[in-house]
């Protein structure tokens, strides 16, 4: 039977308001990241013209569509539940036209009032204002994806977030019993490594589109080791058994 490092203490060995605070975390957790996921799809899917999320409509959120306006992606995509149909071919119809002023003041305006101004008046620096005619203009232009700024301001809050979060997580994951040792290692490193891909994968993307589909596997490796640590500790924290005589204190890791 391997050895168990002297230091190591399973869930069965902690106190029970260490297991509930423990419980309690991995629940929240585990609700923040499924939120998660459905934010990505819907402020993604359909970014391509197609229903779903695809590698496609990922490579257009960071490189754009260079084929496209951002106006257009945006109504085609993550906007396209928010306007009837007839309002979107109405604003595409007029993006086609060559953004005539007269046009926007007598049909286009309304629209952009009645349907947009909600959220889009300004207010919220990270989302576009499209309160008067230039801004609206200056949105219907080549969609060249997010900009270099963006990705910054993204990024670092992306890592440092996550970083914290699977540092909680590892270090609840380090109490279960999982052998061989190295294997317990790799899923607590993984999601780190994963996240170093997956955001830098973003600038890649922005270079060449065939690198969505490392953004992909970066976000799919990190969630494959959050599912792992997260159904393996809530297991082995209330479910199983673990033996302190099958497994006798040592100094082997």
């Amino acid at each position: 039977m391997p050895e168990v490092h002297r230091m190591f203490f399973h869930y069965s060995e902690l106190p029970l308001s260490v297991r509930t605070l423990y419980t309690s975390t991995l629940l929240v957790l585990g609700l923040g990241y499924i939120f998660a996921m459905i934010q990505i799809y819907e402020v993604d899917a359909g970014r391509d013209g197609k229903p779903g999320l695809t590698a496609a409509d990922i490579a257009i959120s960071y490189r754009g569509n260079r084929a496209s306006t951002r106006l257009e992606t945006a109504l085609q995509g993550p906007m396209s539940g928010m306007l009837p149909a007839d309002d979107r071919s109405a604003i595409i119809g007029w993006v086609h036209g060559g953004l005539d002023k007269a046009a926007y003041d007598a049909k286009i305006k309304p629209i952009i009032a009645q349907r947009c101004l909600t959220c889009h008046d300004g207010s919220n620096p990270h989302i576009p204002n499209l309160n008067s005619y230039d801004n609206l203009a200056a949105m219907a232009q080549v969609d060249t994806g997010m900009s270099l700024a963006t990705l910054v301001r993204v990024s670092h809050i992306h890592m440092f977030g996550l970083t914290f979060i699977f540092f909680l997580m590892g270090t609840i994951f380090s109490h279960a019993y999982v052998r061989p040792v190295w294997f317990k290692a790799v899923i607590i490193v993984l999601p780190f490594l994963s996240i170093i891909v997956d955001v830098g994968s973003w600038y890649l993307t922005k270079v060449d589109a065939v690198f969505a589909w490392t953004v992909i596997i970066g976000g799919g490796l990190m969630g494959i080791s959050f599912a792992v640590q997260w159904i393996v500790s809530m297991y082995q924290m209330w479910f199983y058994k673990y033996s302190l005589a099958e497994h006798p204190k040592a100094t082997v890791g």
